[in-house]
């Protein structure tokens, strides 16, 4: 990126009174920054060693209130990009999938419950078809084709308590038979109900995230298993018990909804989860636990290890050792923490992401990972509400992420709009949906990469 100063969006300069920033790249406690400092372009590497002492600052309640676009707020995106409405009117707009014929699968996960097809224009620009595939379900999140490559046959739909499938052939806008039942095992409720879920690249496992029931386990847990190493040698290091049990885990199955496992462990809440395409590497977006103060700890992006214990609820990025689960302290464990990839600012609720493969955006760009911030909620001001660019070099991330769209935010209480999941279409341009207004967005490059 070139050094150059830095104004914050336009958006927030009409709510508040802009101050400078000269930074090539935000290092350190400036990392944390709030949505004051958000503007396209601002780069942030965020390390285990920043993180702030468990309530250095207060904990405090500031949720967001959505409200109508304001007059004059815009979504800015970096030079060279442009950003515009591809579908509105689509409340509970969640998870987006591509299908292999360029049709855009969308959840709306509430009030209603369904799942619907965004068939694109022939430019691409705008949602040119809504059609409703099914219906009735109960709170849908992850959707996922299946086989994997250009005909799939199913189309899968992870909710509270199961995963089930539709048949699907190319083009199809409705379901034309009923919904399977392939897991019916998952946990529901209290908390963290939305379940994603993507297939590896060979096709021969699923992937289902399940968040925890929890923030941080005070009440959920009740006397450890008499035989701890049993226990964890029948699940996985780490792994959680009683009302946690098979929660805030990656599992595995096979497609056919078989042989379930705990792929890793620790990871409280992975909202969101893609396959990086060429290595085959599983990612999750996740929500680190709340009530530590402003700065503590970041949410973060990470590849998740099979067998990998990545901490909670004992531990938060590395050895930060959290004294509030019920059951004690696990100092047995803290050698055995993973530190995430990718740090990213504390409560910015972090929930999909997609890598770009595509040609449209310049060829910099491929290969890097776009992460939705659904925005904060336990921060005195906010973080989030924005979609932000992690950085690869040669398959690996950089431990960088960079803002790229930016605005959402009306002032110290308000936003318009909250973003949630992102997907690349078969022109090479991004999509991202949000649920706050309901709204689907499309961001373009001006002049495709060659």
């Amino acid at each position: 990126m070139d050094k150059k100063i830095f104004f914050m969006s336009v958006a927030a300069a009409a709510f508040y009174a802009p101050s400078l920033m000269a930074a090539e790249m935000l290092t350190g406690s400036t990392a944390f920054g709030d949505w004051r400092t958000d503007a396209p372009g601002v780069t942030r590497k965020i390390t285990a060693t920043d993180v702030a002492a468990p309530l250095a600052t207060p904990s405090t309640a500031n949720r967001s209130k959505v409200v109508p676009q304001p007059e004059g707020a815009k979504l800015l995106t970096m030079e060279g990009f442009s950003v515009a409405p591809f579908a509105t009117d689509l409340p509970g707009a969640r998870v987006l999938r591509l299908a292999p014929n360029g049709d855009i699968f969308l959840s709306q996960s509430r009030p209603d419950g369904k799942l619907s097809v965004l068939r694109p224009s022939k430019d691409g620009s705008k949602a040119e078809q809504t059609s409703v595939f099914a219906d009735g379900l109960k709170d849908p999140y992850g959707i996922a084709f299946y086989p994997p490559g250009p005909n799939p046959t199913w189309v899968y739909v992870a909710m509270q308590g199961k995963v089930v499938r539709y048949p699907y052939k190319a083009g199809d806008l409705k379901a034309t038979g009923p919904a399977q039942t392939i897991v019916d095992d998952l946990i529901v409720g209290p908390s963290h109900w939305t379940r994603d879920v993507v297939f590896s690249e060979d096709g021969k496992t699923m992937y289902v995230a399940v968040g925890s029931g929890s923030n941080v386990a005070t009440e959920t847990l009740g006397p450890r298993p008499a035989d701890m190493a049993a226990f964890e040698a029948s699940h996985a290091v780490g792994a959680t018990w009683g009302k946690e049990e098979w929660r805030a885990n990656v599992l595995t199955y096979t497609p056919e909804g078989k042989e379930k496992k705990i792929f890793a462990t620790g990871i409280r809440n992975c909202s969101g989860m893609a396959v990086q395409p060429g290595t085959g590497t599983l990612f999750c977006a996740t929500n680190e636990r709340d009530l530590l103060g402003d700065n503590t700890p970041p949410d973060y992006v990470t590849s998740v290890k099979k067998g990998g214990f990545y901490g909670w609820p004992w531990f938060y990025i590395g050895a930060h050792q959290d004294d509030r689960p019920e059951s004690g302290p696990r100092p047995d464990l803290k050698d055995k923490v993973i530190v995430p990839d990718v740090l990213m600012q504390p409560h910015s609720a972090p929930l999909g992401l997609a890598f770009n493969t595509g040609s449209m955006f310049p060829a910099s760009m491929r290969g890097d990972a776009f992460v939705a911030l659904h925005g904060s909620w336990n921060r005195s001001l906010h973080t989030g509400y924005k979609i932000v660019r992690m950085t690869f070099k040669n398959n690996v991330p950089t431990g960088e992420y960079q803002d790229f769209v930016t605005g959402f935010t009306a002032g110290d209480e308000n936003v318009w709009g909250r973003p949630v999941s992102v997907t690349f279409t078969k022109d090479g341009s991004m999509l991202f949906s949000e649920d706050g207004n309901g709204t689907v967005y499309r961001v373009s490059a001006k002049t495709a990469s060659k």
